[in-house]
C-alpha cells in the first residue's frame, strides 16, 4: 500500500504530464483517499512508542496525508476536497493530537526534536505536523467556510 501511494504521489505532483482523464480518475479516488486518512489518522500517534516505529498503518497514513497534500495544491482537485465533509475537522483534530503526544513524549512529529547531534532524520513520522498544517491551510484557501471552521 504504500508503494502504491509513493507512486500516486510521484504522478499527482508531476503536474505536466498528467492527462485530464488521469486528472478525473484521481479527482474519483480523491474521496476514498481522503476516507481511507480519516479512519486510520489515529493510527501514527501509536509511532510515539518506541516500538511502534514500524506500524504499517501509520505509514501508510502518512503517505496518505503526503498524497492529499499533493492533491490539495492542485487546483482542480482542490475544491473537490476542501467541500469533503469532515476532511478539514480530522486534519484538526490529528494536528491537535499530535501536538499533545510531543509534548508527552518525545517529540518524533517535528525535524527540530528529533534531531540529536549531527544524526540523520530518518523517522517516518517526521515532519508530519508540518504536513497536517500544509493540508489545513490548503483546505482553507479561497474557502471562507473552512477558514470560519479553522
Amino acid at each position: 500500500r504504500v508503494t502504491l501511494l509513493e507512486l500516486m504521489m510521484v504522478k499527482v505532483s508531476d503536474k505536466n504530464s498528467v492527462t485530464s482523464e488521469e486528472m478525473n480518475v484521481f479527482v474519483r479516488h480523491a474521496d476514498f483517499l481522503a476516507d481511507c486518512f480519516q479512519e486510520k489518522c489515529g493510527a501514527v500517534l501509536k509511532l510515539t512508542a518506541a516500538a511502534d516505529s514500524e506500524d504499517e498503518e501509520a505509514l501508510v497514513t502518512i503517505r496518505l496525508l503526503d498524497v492529499l497534500c499533493e492533491m490539495t495544491s492542485n487546483i482542480s482537485q482542490l475544491e473537490h476536497l476542501q467541500a469533503l465533509p469532515g476532511l478539514l475537522e480530522t486534519a484538526l483534530d490529528t494536528l491537535r493530537l499530535t501536538h499533545l503526544a510531543g509534548k508527552q513524549a518525545v517529540n518524533i512529529f517535528t525535524a527540530t526534536h528529533a534531531v540529536t547531534g549531527q544524526e540523520e532524520v530518518s523517522h517516518p513520522a517526521v515532519g508530519f505536523k508540518s504536513h497536517l498544517i500544509r493540508l489545513i491551510g490548503n483546505l482553507c484557501y479561497k474557502n471562507k467556510e473552512n477558514q470560519d471552521k479553522v
